[in-house]
């Protein structure tokens, strides 16, 4: 499982953040050739279809998409380098949450959610996921996202393919912590 994890890493550095990496670009949509990321990841570790097609299946996360033929592959979301997933825009539920470390909260309190390095801020429709998602930064703090006023107010929210909920930014008046 440990090398499967590592080349599940591995992949979600190149097509989100890092394609030149192994020598790959990505289309405007984040898309890259299947035969080209399989490639460059053979060039340093064995790699092939077949292991890629299992990573894909049985990511927890379900971070990456195959088109239809399986020729082309993508991150759904998390990219730091421009891409167009081809988001479509949702009404958000009432309330999403957002899971960071204790040591982001005076940040976070004074000048809201922003997505750093990212192209959006990452939120869930669920409290437990975020609270996991807090863990990996440390002591968990949870907030909670005012997502119905925020969407009347004007703001963008738009559903990934694998659940989360991305928005450009969360301004402080839309946070609350329990």
């Amino acid at each position: 499982m440990g090398h499967q994890d590592n080349a599940g890493k591995f992949i979600a550095f190149i097509l989100r953040h890092h394609p030149e990496a192994i020598g790959m670009k990505l289309d405007e949509h984040g898309w890259a050739r299947t035969e080209d990321l399989i490639a460059g990841i053979a060039k340093s570790r064995p790699f092939d279809m077949q292991m890629l097609e299992e990573i894909v299946r049985t990511d927890s996360k379900q971070r990456y998409s195959f088109n239809e033929d399986k020729t082309l592959i993508r991150a759904n979301q998390g990219h730091s380098i421009p891409v167009d997933v081809e988001l479509e825009q949702k009404t958000p539920p009432d309330v999403l949450w957002h899971g960071t470390g204790e040591k982001y909260v005076e940040s976070i309190n004074r000048i809201g959610l922003i997505p750093k390095s990212r192209l959006y801020v990452h939120l869930s429709k669920d409290y437990e996921i975020a609270k996991t998602v807090g863990n990996r930064h440390g002591k968990p703090v949870v907030y909670r996202v005012n997502a119905k006023q925020m969407a009347e107010d004007g703001y963008p929210f738009y559903l990934s393919v694998n659940g989360v909920w991305l928005t450009k930014e969360v301004p402080v008046q839309y946070l609350s912590t329990l």
